[in-house]
């Protein structure tokens, strides 16, 4: 069985749609990972046990998604030297500005690398970035994943300049 590389865990199941994107991402790159539920209010010791048992499994960057006051990925860290990646999820109010605040806002000594307000995919993508400083065959996906992008741009662009803005808007 493939060791695990990545733990991610979500404050409640109405963030499963934003958090699926960060798992999409790690598939794509062939990264091994879980997932789960645990909330840093409703199951403290859910999420306690997930995390002090991370390094043993294997798991070298946790993602931690949550709305609202968004304290799971600041408690994650304040549990782990491992590096953990808060995703601010938009709740009902404020726009997620809260959930922003809540991740990012950490105490001097709990670092958390905070992705924008349902950016998942970034979170996916930085934690891949985190992985490939010690994985050569990951660095290379990373490469060849930017290139691909890089292409795409340009070729939006070649299309912009000889058809107009006009058409490109209408295609």
């Amino acid at each position: 069985m493939k060791k695990i590389q990545v733990g991610i865990l979500m404050g409640s199941d109405s963030d499963l749609e934003v958090m699926a994107e960060a798992a999409k991402v790690l598939e794509e790159f062939g990264v091994s990972y879980d997932m789960t539920v645990a909330s840093a209010h409703r199951s403290p010791d859910l999420v306690h046990k997930h995390i002090t048992n991370a390094k043993g499994h294997g798991i070298k960057v946790l993602i931690g998604g949550a709305g609202g006051s968004a304290h799971l990925a600041g408690v994650m860290a304040s549990l782990t030297t491992l590096p953990v990646i808060g995703i601010p999820v938009k709740a009902k109010t404020l726009d997620g500005l809260d959930s922003l605040l809540s991740t990012a806002q950490m105490p001097p000594g709990i670092p958390v690398a905070t992705v924008g307000i349902n950016a998942a995919k970034n979170a996916g993508l930085l934690a891949v970035q985190i992985l490939a400083t010690s994985d050569k065959n990951l660095e290379k996906k990373l490469i060849a994943y930017k290139k691909k992008m890089r292409d795409e741009i340009e070729v939006k662009g070649e299309k912009l300049l000889k058809i107009g803005y006009r058409k490109y808007l209408n295609k």
